[in-house]
């Protein structure tokens, strides 16, 4: 029980981490977070949106009762980001 708990832990903080790490460029308007969503039309509303999203989802992702629920929105806005690239 103390592994799995250890392991599902491991999980959240690696998913939060990724997640987190995006920030700076999408919050900060590195250069190529602004072509990209330039690219796609939604610079620069896009970019802090979807910002805004996954800093949500990092932080339920880290919560136990709201770890599911995170980790939907995450999987939504990688979806979007699938589909947009794929557009182009």
């Amino acid at each position: 029980m103390i592994v799995r708990n250890i392991f599902l832990w491991v999980l959240r903080l690696v998913a939060a981490y990724i997640l987190l790490q995006t920030l700076r460029f999408k919050f900060g308007a590195a250069p190529e977070s602004v072509y990209i969503f330039t690219k796609v039309g939604m610079e620069p509303w896009g970019r802090i949106g979807s910002g805004v999203v996954e800093l949500i989802a990092s932080v339920l992702i880290l919560i136990p009762r709201t770890t599911a629920f995170g980790a939907l929105m995450a999987i939504g806005t990688m979806s979007g980001a699938i589909f947009f690239t794929s557009q182009n």
